[in-house]
């Protein structure tokens, strides 16, 4: 509704959802970019957008504002899961073989993740089975407690556990070989 000088009147309740989105951005962008980076996205800029929007979108359902960084944190492994879902269909229904990968240029957060050694680690991470690289780098990464990480996955904190444990001995084992 327009005010006396002719300006929009916003609700109260759109600055408060686009301060908590903004504020959230500014806080948690980098950690949500890097958790979609190594949770394998092809494309986490995009990834790390669209969960920032779906939260803007849903902000007034939150029941607790205070739970929107694991919300946008589920989100990002949701979206990152689809994804990659999406891409091994998308291959699977190609009808020409596919061409040899053509060179990509790493984005600026890519290039600064990955140092040597973490070339290699992130190699052998990305080799897991993704259940197993969601709850290594929810914990490793992110710091997440077993009760956050089965919340962000969507799974019991035993399978937490047990994801965990077996991406450990795997990666270890990885990282042996290459000594």
């Amino acid at each position: 509704m327009p005010g006396p000088l002719g300006s929009v009147v916003a609700d109260p309740e759109d600055l408060e959802r686009e301060a908590g989105v903004a504020r959230l951005f500014e806080l948690h962008y980098s950690s949500m970019l890097r958790l979609a980076v190594l949770l394998g996205a092809d494309d986490p800029e995009n990834v790390v957008a669209e969960a920032y929007y779906q939260i803007y979108r849903r902000w007034r359902r939150l029941k607790d504002v205070a739970a929107a960084e694991a919300y946008l944190r589920s989100t990002v492994c949701n979206l990152t899961r689809m994804r990659i879902r999406h891409l091994q269909v998308a291959r699977r229904h190609e009808e020409q073989p596919p061409s040899p990968p053509e060179q990509t240029v790493a984005s600026a957060e890519n290039t600064a993740l990955l140092r040597d050694d973490q070339r290699v680690l992130i190699g052998a991470l990305q080799q897991l089975p993704a259940r197993q690289r969601e709850a290594l780098v929810l914990r490793h990464w992110l710091g997440l407690k077993e009760a956050e990480i089965a919340a962000a996955m969507g799974i019991s904190r035993g399978s937490v556990k047990t994801h965990t444990s077996r991406g450990i001995a795997a990666l270890t084992q990885a990282m042996e070989a290459r000594r």
